[in-house]
């Protein structure tokens, strides 16, 4: 069934109306110039050349090569046969730490950039399954529900910022529950969690959201991002390190038995980030070890989009349009 991609660019034909009327109102003056010119037999013989069928030819045309394009813009497509087959898949939620501890460079170039390449990574390797992605800090927020859309998911990662997040913290159990409520908690098994985080924990209720992944058979894998040592966070737009209220710079370190207990209560393993294509290579194969469902495989179908024979033809009837004159055919 054919549809457009971008149907918001269909809003582009609306120029039609005004240059509908432009149209009429430059008839409407050539039609008071001619009569303002004096006697009309005059003017008509010095205008006979002058074909306004011809005119109106032209304006047509560039109304038709206007449609094209929107229509190009929009990319009206078909699927393939066979996008709609059902494939065997998991869904995965990742939840990404972007508190400001995350901007420390303990890990280079820091703590969040590394975590965004690893997260890209796996899901380059994801393949059938289905992604989702929450972000959090002080509070979790759903950045894209589950989907198969690979180039959506790595946009909202290359957005992932502290600015996604107004309230400041790491909360790791409020992420936790809103991955699980963004999963099919009828089915107790089928999912998994990846949580990225440098595991400083300041959320007591974080118990409650592993035994409530837990009784819903969520595997969840952690993914630790610093050192232990730990490193100074650099505010943005400072140039200075965050201090406490005693004026003391605050060392932002790796807290790896917060996230090994998440994992291990949960029937998944913990990983520390240091390689991230070696990372990303074993969190997957170890998820890919669980048991799968099938999936409708929609949102990976393969399309023919004809955008480029649209915008061929707008091309060559602007083309065109250009080499039409404006007089009779044969009067020189």
């Amino acid at each position: 069934m054919l549809s457009f991609e971008h149907i918001e660019m269909l809003s582009g034909l609306l120029v039609l109306l005004p240059l509908a009327l432009l149209f009429v109102l430059v008839l409407r003056w050539k039609t008071r110039v001619k009569k303002a010119l004096g006697d009309e037999a005059l003017v008509n013989s010095l205008t006979k050349t002058y074909s306004a069928r011809l005119f109106l030819l032209k304006f047509l045309i560039v109304l038709l090569a206007i449609v094209l394009g929107v229509a190009a813009l929009a990319n009206l497509r078909k699927p393939e046969q066979g996008g709609s087959e059902k494939k065997a898949g998991i869904d995965v939620m990742i939840a990404l730490d972007v508190s400001k501890s995350m901007l420390s460079e303990d890990i280079k170039p820091s703590r969040l950039e590394k975590a965004r390449q690893f997260v890209n990574l796996l899901i380059d390797r994801l393949g059938d399954d289905r992604v989702g992605f929450v972000v959090f800090a002080g509070q979790a927020y759903l950045q894209m529900p589950l989907t198969g859309d690979v180039a959506a998911a790595k946009l909202f990662v290359s957005n992932a910022s502290p600015d996604a997040v107004p309230v400041q913290g790491t909360q790791l159990g409020d992420a936790l529950r809103l991955c699980d409520n963004s999963l099919d908690t009828k089915q107790k098994k089928y999912k998994a969690v990846v949580l990225i985080s440098d595991g400083e924990d300041h959320d007591p209720k974080s118990e409650e959201a592993i035994k409530l992944l837990n009784d819903h058979g969520v595997v969840v894998y952690t993914v630790g991002i610093g050192t232990p040592e730990g490193s100074p966070i650099m505010e943005p737009g400072a140039n200075d390190y965050k201090r406490d209220e005693n004026g003391q710079t605050v060392i932002s370190k790796l807290n790896e038995k917060e996230l090994t207990d998440i994992a291990t209560q949960t029937n998944g393993q913990y990983f520390r980030l240091d390689n991230s294509a070696g990372v990303a290579d074993a969190v997957f194969a170890d998820m890919n070890k669980l048991d799968k469902k099938l999936v409708n495989a929609t949102d990976n179908r393969r399309y023919t989009s004809f955008f480029p024979l649209f915008l061929a033809l707008c091309i060559a009837l602007l083309i065109t349009e250009m080499f039409i004159p404006e007089v009779k055919p044969g009067i020189l």
